[in-house]
């Protein structure tokens, strides 16, 4: 594709989503590209630059230093640092020293965390806008991994064109765009060689499930991420009609006759229960964001206890959800009691890949370890006992995110090998016996509210390794001291 028809590709989205108004007085907007020097955010910077005489905003750039690979971050700030020299544009760097100390087992959740803090101090300081070099490419990733792992409408919409002060101009366009744009423009680049590594979920899909699909189609990149556009629409529609829905049933506690806390929200069950399906898991999911992450299983509980019209959803240790007597209302805890009855659930970022050990106050220590898989040779030299502590970490990562190495909290459940439904850990715990002393420091490893291993029973139904394990994940446990 000619540089000119990928600008004016570029020029017609911006258009189309209200991300730039052509015309502009002069100045009027401030717009900071993200630029972390690799091909896709260098591509933006030139394109922001050729677009800005029409537009009319002023341009800067801002790069943040993770200071996660030495040497190698510091050379690509060096570079973006000198090619913002040559194109004249002001450029603002960020280190991660300047919010806070660098936690010890730093990945990717905690540095994407990290920019959008950045993003948010140069808004803070006068920037009107931020421009990141999002692709069709990281639409269509985003979609599979949110689709692996379970998504409704809202999920499927994948990355959108502007979402508060953040805008992605370049969402219409390849990987393979911008790298040609680059080319033809004799702009270098860098790249960051973690993006060469199958140790995270996105590379995986990134280096074999989009090429995979591509050889069957070689728009694949195109039509995934048009179908996120398909969704967004779907879901703005649906989003209207939750929001006419909950309007339409809402009440006060004095109309609906029950006793509930004045600030509690409060809707007549029967419109809730007689609305299609998809409307009304818009309007459990509107209801599920503002207090946690809005995965699918909430939403489904939510969506069941007003169909059956009795009971309650725990959402958090604060909020919950209840039905009865014809309304759906929802309860929350301001304050947290002054005395605790159980000690605060202890938490750690699970990254194996950075960190193999990690200590609990109870007196367990726990210890991950990851190696290529050769199945058939680990099953002769490993007791048959020690297997329940092995998984499949590729299968994992792809399934889940934001793994977590904890101990219990309320909502928790857990399928154990060989078991063909899930169970509250609560109940599995008095199955199987454990101390109540015990409970509430015993190690878990859990996604959300899924736990996927539990220290002394292994891991969760249909994570083990088999022939076709890439990479096994160990887990190793052993107690310091007595437990009081």
């Amino acid at each position: 594709m000619e540089n000119e028809t990928i600008l004016a590709r570029v020029r017609e989205y911006c258009l189309q989503e209200a991300l730039l108004t052509p015309g502009a007085p002069l100045h009027e907007l401030h717009l900071a590209a993200a630029v972390s020097g690799g091909a896709d955010s260098m591509a933006l910077l030139r394109i922001l630059l050729a677009l800005q005489p029409e537009f009319g905003f002023e341009l800067s750039a801002c790069h943040v230093n993770h200071g996660l690979r030495g040497e190698s971050a510091h050379r690509d700030e060096a570079f973006v640092r000198a090619e913002c020299a040559r194109l004249g544009v002001p450029l603002r760097v960020f280190h991660a020293e300047e919010l806070g100390p660098v936690p010890e087992h730093a990945g990717e959740d905690w540095a994407r965390r990290l920019r959008y803090a950045c993003f948010e101090r140069l808004c803070r300081e006068g920037i009107d806008a931020v421009a990141t070099a999002h692709t069709a490419n990281d639409q269509a990733e985003t979609l599979l991994l949110r689709l692996a792992r379970g998504t409704g409408m809202h999920g499927a919409a994948g990355i959108r064109p502007r979402r508060g002060p953040y805008l992605r101009p370049l969402l219409p366009l390849t990987r393979q765009d911008t790298e040609s744009f680059c080319r033809a423009a004799g702009q270098r680049w860098v790249t960051d060689e973690t993006n060469e590594t199958d140790a995270y979920a996105r590379n995986r899909v990134r280096r074999a499930a989009l090429p995979a699909l591509q050889s069957t189609n070689g728009a694949a990149v195109e039509n995934l991420a048009r179908f996120c556009e398909k969704a967004a629409r779907a879901d703005a529609y649906f989003a209207r009609k939750a929001q006419e829905l909950l309007s339409a049933a809402r009440l006060d506690g004095t109309q609906a006759g029950i006793r509930v806390p004045d600030a509690c929200r409060v809707w007549r069950l029967g419109p809730l229960s007689a609305a299609d399906a998809p409307v009304l898991e818009e309007a459990m999911h509107s209801l599920t964001a503002p207090v946690r992450d809005a995965e699918e299983k909430y939403v489904q509980l939510l969506c069941a206890l007003v169909r059956r019209g009795s009971g309650a959803v725990q959402l958090t240790g604060r909020v919950r959800f209840c039905a009865g007597k014809g309304f759906f209302w929802q309860e929350e805890v301001t304050e947290l009691p002054q005395r605790q009855t159980t000690p605060q659930p202890e938490s750690w970022p699970f990254v194996p890949e950075k960190q193999a050990e990690y200590g609990f106050s109870g007196g367990w220590k726990v210890t991950a370890e990851l190696f290529t898989a050769d199945f058939e040779e680990k099953i002769q030299v490993v007791h048959k006992k020690d297997l329940k502590n092995q998984a499949d970490y590729a299968r994992i990562t792809t399934l889940y995110a934001g793994l977590v190495l904890r101990t219990r909290q309320p909502g928790d459940v857990y399928r154990p090998a060989g078991r063909s439904v899930h169970n509250r850990l609560r109940k599995w715990m008095n199955e199987a016996g454990i101390p109540a002393q015990m409970r509430d420091q015993l190690p878990l490893l859990a996604a959300g509210s899924e736990v996927l291993w539990v220290c002394g029973a292994g891991f969760a139904e249909g994570l083990a390794p088999d022939e076709d394990t890439a990479q096994v994940l160990q887990m190793e446990m052993e107690h310091r001291e007595e437990l009081s």
